[in-house]
């Protein structure tokens, strides 16, 4: 069957709250579980398409699932062909605008579209952007951690092979961050790379200060240290020349990318799949980070993830942490560190049983 010529049926959209191995404290509030919602494009030749979303809270689902099923009565009668259905969701939205809760369906419903195809066309996304599965360097994503607590966990992400290890900090004194980087770097040692997230807590005098005291340890970077929109304030961080600043999650769109990058607000890029555009996004954002020279991440979705960055020339690393595999047949797991991108489609296949158990 051609990859190119399927027609959508109907489109699905469930909710779930899924249990995860490892709850994430911030500095800004905590996931103990993962916030999902389930997509299925349904297509008159019988490919079903799959993605989901990540709602950070309960409260975000039954919206999201509204909207995700006013978009597919929308739909239904028209061609799987993304950059179409792209422009068009682009043009419908012109007024309000993209961005939050109608720009995350917009990306989840993209990345079905692409699953689609794949799967139609018996072969991972990745292929069908012109590359090919590829094991990508990750990264362990913590928290916020505790050394005695957490000790063993970070000690086991390094033998597992991780080169990297990022955890969160943020605390209410600069004290607690010094103490908290300094005893995981004595304990993952100088060869990992350790990255720090902030989630936005500081204002900028405040970030420089912190992040000139953290100095000593070597930080691979330093995440979203100040409101993800405050574009002039991560570039005023970055010039103080303390730290590479890493940004990027919560760009909307490849648009909001490239304001970011007119202000020279971080050394390193990091789109989130979900906001940058899903997919299609992703591409016009690989190819904004490779004429900038930004050394291009991802942020969480590891499935989706290991496909776009593995065809990204400017591939940095890929965030592991995952929230999906709970409800999923096959958790997409590292090996040495490494996560390689499966098919066919984004290589996903729900576990209807455990969608029954933590479906809301």
């Amino acid at each position: 069957m051609s990859g190119f010529n399927l027609t959508i049926e109907r489109v699905r959209a469930r909710a779930v709250v899924v249990p995860i191995a490892r709850p994430v404290r911030t500095a800004v509030g905590d996931v103990p579980a993962a916030p999902l919602v389930l997509i299925d494009v349904h297509t008159r030749e019988g490919i079903v398409g799959s993605s989901y979303l990540f709602g950070y809270t309960p409260f975000a689902l039954e919206p999201l699932v509204t909207i995700v099923e006013q978009f597919g009565n929308e739909l239904v009668g028209k061609a799987v062909v993304p950059y179409e259905r792209m422009r068009e969701f682009h043009a419908k939205l012109r007024l309000l605008g993209c961005q939050g809760l109608a720009g995350m369906v917009i990306s989840g419903l993209d990345m079905a579209f692409w699953d689609a195809l794949g799967k139609a066309a018996n072969m991972p996304v990745v292929n069908l952007l012109g590359g090919r599965p590829t094991p990508l360097r990750a990264y362990d994503s913590y928290g916020m951690v505790d050394l005695e607590a957490d000790g063993q966990a970070l000690l086991n992400s390094c033998k597992r092979g991780f080169r990297g290890v990022k955890i969160k900090i943020g605390y209410e004194e600069l004290a607690r961050d010094y103490q908290v980087v300094r005893g995981v770097r004595d304990l993952i040692g100088a060869d990992v790379a350790l990255m720090v997230d902030y989630n936005q807590s500081l204002d900028p005098a405040e970030a420089k200060r912190r992040i000139e005291c953290l100095r000593e340890f070597d930080l691979h970077w330093v995440e979203e240290p100040v409101p993800a929109e405050d574009v002039i304030g991560h570039a005023e961080v970055r010039r103080a020349g303390h730290a590479r600043i890493q940004t990027g999650e919560n760009w909307w769109f490849p648009r909001g990318m490239q304001q970011a990058i007119s202000a020279g607000a971080s050394d390193f890029a990091m789109p989130d799949i979900m906001k940058i555009g899903g997919v299609t996004g992703w591409m016009q954002a690989a190819a904004l980070a490779e004429a900038a020279s930004l050394p291009l991440s991802s942020h969480l979705f590891v499935e989706a993830s290991a496909h776009v960055l593995a065809v990204s020339p400017t591939f940095h690393w890929l965030e592991y942490l995952d929230f999906a595999g709970g409800i999923l047949q096959e958790r997409l797991l590292p090996v040495d560190g490494m996560v390689t991108a499966r098919g066919p489609g984004l290589g996903m296949a729900w576990n209807e049983d455990a969608v029954k158990e933590f479906s809301i």
